[in-house]
């Protein structure tokens, strides 16, 4: 591991201000600890797998791809978190 390693594993992780922040200004804003610890744990695998991927390849185009497809996924569980896209359990419907 490289000592680079907390710091880009965790920086994606400061999004998490973003609601929370927003909680202090406007009532439409309604976070729970859960939801904080679920993203907390989305973005963390984000940062990881990220991380993961530079290190372990060093084709640009094969990069760019599992890149892409860590984010694709990321975006993916994180729109079926937040309002149930495909009406899967794991939206809590």
């Amino acid at each position: 591991m490289s000592k680079q390693f907390p710091y880009l594993a965790f920086a994606p992780m400061s999004l998490l201000f973003i609601p929370l922040i927003g909680m202090q200004f406007s009532e439409e804003v309604q976070w729970s600890l859960f939801d904080f610890i679920t993203m907390g744990v989305l973005l963390f695998c984000l940062g990881i797998g990220i991380h993961f991927i530079v290190k372990k390849t060093t084709q640009f185009k094969k990069r760019f791809l599992f890149i892409s497809l860590t984010i694709a996924l990321f975006l993916l569980l994180w729109a079926e978190f937040a309002v149930g896209v495909f009406g899967s359990p794991l939206a809590g419907n």
